[in-house]
């Protein structure tokens, strides 16, 4: 890899990181300020095993296969990028796509808790959707909960002899949706309020759902299109990563 190679990977690799939050309380990520004290470290805790996972799935991805750099940045990017899309909802509230299903279907989903978390801070710092209280709540719902989900999901399809591209759109899709349902868990222990954990809960789930259905659809057919793309002009590392292999992931 040329110096001018390892510089466009390292400000990518920057680049997605940042906090996919957004400006009031019935975000699909949370804002600022907006849980306890004591749920924001609790989350925080919770993310430290998965992320020292990631952090190791890197390291070794980077030694066996340097070949695959520009597209493990590629990945932190597509998340940046889709995440920092945010559209109105409803009550106020807004919803965006999360982009995290990509970098788990190739790279597993440990990879896209540090690059998730990457996208979430960078997002939350230069962007102003999120906060820093809230970085480990949003970690865990979209670098954490959605990868794993999306990583089953392919692999499932894969075995259930599901067409490649249907199994990218089922796994981006689903990844996409458990994101948002994740954050209305953890807002509805934050502020059950009279309704309770459960009404709480079903509530902002009634919320993100208007917007975030379609928005999952939308983002597993553009999932689907870049594994389109990336199987035309990127076999070589696809290959070494294992995709091809038995129809997909090793």
């Amino acid at each position: 890899m040329t110096r001018k190679q390892k510089k466009l990977v390292a400000a990518l690799f920057g680049l997605s990181l940042g906090l996919a939050a957004a400006p009031v309380a019935n975000a699909m990520h949370i804002m600022e300020g907006y849980l306890p004290l004591s749920h924001a470290v609790a989350w925080g805790v919770i993310c430290i095993p998965f992320l020292a996972a990631g952090l190791f799935s890197i390291k070794k991805t980077v030694a066996e296969h340097r070949k695959t750099l520009i597209i493990l940045a590629m990945a932190g990017a597509y998340a940046f990028v889709l995440s920092s899309l945010k559209l109105p909802s409803v009550s106020g509230s807004s919803s965006h796509p999360t982009g995290t299903g990509l970098g788990a279907i190739l790279f597993g989903p440990s990879v896209m808790s540090v690059l998730g978390i990457i996208v979430l801070l960078f997002q939350a710092v230069l962007l102003a959707h999120g906060g820093l209280t809230t970085l480990g709540a949003n970690t865990f719902s979209m670098a954490i909960a959605g990868p794993f989900v999306a990583y089953g999901v392919f692999k499932l399809a894969r075995r259930l002899r599901c067409p490649k591209l249907v199994s990218v759109f089922l796994a981006a899709a689903l990844g996409d949706l458990f994101t948002y349902c994740v954050t209305s868990v953890q807002l509805g222990l934050s502020h059950p309020g009279e309704a309770g954990f459960w009404g709480a809960t079903a509530e902002f789930l009634g919320i993100f759902a208007v917007t975030q259905v379609p928005l999952a659809i939308i983002e597993g057919i553009l999932t689907a299109v870049v594994v389109m793309g990336l199987e035309s002009y990127a076999k070589n590392e696809l290959t070494e990563l294992g995709y091809f292999k038995k129809g997909g992931l090793s």
